[in-house]
């Protein structure tokens, strides 16, 4: 597990936007975040249970957060707009951006692979990010130490039978965090990185691993000592690089 202890408030009055925060990961780093001192807004596609985080957020004495439903699924580049627009116009800036959101598909070989649900994927797991951070990226111009963190796989490095789709998409996830990297080291202060969460208790890898006890895997809160180095300032000089969450 990676190990890094941070200052209570390490991310006091910074604006952070979180794809996917209705569950696993997404939720537990929304908490987290807030928990550090951050603005929260939460992207998913069930207002009831960003609803749910939001009260959380706001029981534990945290900053408010801010609500943002959207189906990525069926999102168009003008939805993106939209959603960027309004983050300007309500906070003038975003410090942070994690990708979280994204799709299984199904394990089957490419052979069969159903085309529709092959686009599906693509669109939450790649064409999203793609939108979502070329649309906000004026957004993080405007502050004074950004971070964006895409979610990764270890079948996003290594090719495995059967991943089809998401595999593909991870695949493309690391190389389109390489580019974004690259292109903005010099002429911004915006970090862009990469994080393989490892084999996590989630729905998404209950799926995937039917016959696995989600209890000997760890919670998602156990390995956001990742998520809040690379989304706070102690990590202002990581940049282009894929992490693993656990070893």
């Amino acid at each position: 597990m990676f190990e890094y202890t941070p200052s209570p408030t390490l991310l006091a009055k910074r604006i952070i936007l979180v794809t996917g925060a209705g569950d696993g990961i997404g939720r537990a780093a929304a908490k987290t975040f807030a928990a550090h001192g951050a603005t929260v807004i939460l992207l998913g596609r069930t207002t009831r249970k960003l609803e749910t985080i939001y009260d959380e957020i706001e029981q534990a004495g945290y900053p408010q957060a801010a609500i943002y439903p959207m189906n990525l699924e069926g999102a168009s580049p003008n939805d993106y707009e939209v959603l960027a627009n309004t983050l300007e116009n309500e906070f003038g800036q975003l410090d942070g951006l994690l990708h979280n959101a994204s799709v299984l598909g199904t394990l089957t070989p490419l052979e069969h692979y159903d085309i529709k649900l092959w686009y599906q994927v693509m669109q939450v797991n790649l064409n999203a990010p793609f939108l979502l951070t070329q649309t906000c990226l004026k957004l993080f111009k405007h502050a004074p130490d950004a971070s964006l963190i895409f979610t990764s796989s270890s079948v996003g490095r290594k090719g495995r039978a059967y991943w089809g789709a998401y595999s593909v998409s991870k695949f493309a996830i690391e190389g389109m965090m390489q580019i974004f990297a690259d292109e903005l080291e010099n002429d911004s202060t915006i970090r862009v990185n990469s994080i393989n969460p490892g084999a996590t208790r989630t729905s998404m890898r209950a799926t995937a691993y039917p016959g696995e006890d989600p209890m000997t895997l760890p919670p998602p809160e156990a390995i956001m000592p990742l998520y809040l180095y690379l989304m706070g300032p102690d990590s202002h000089e990581v940049n282009g690089q894929t992490l693993n969450a656990q070893d």
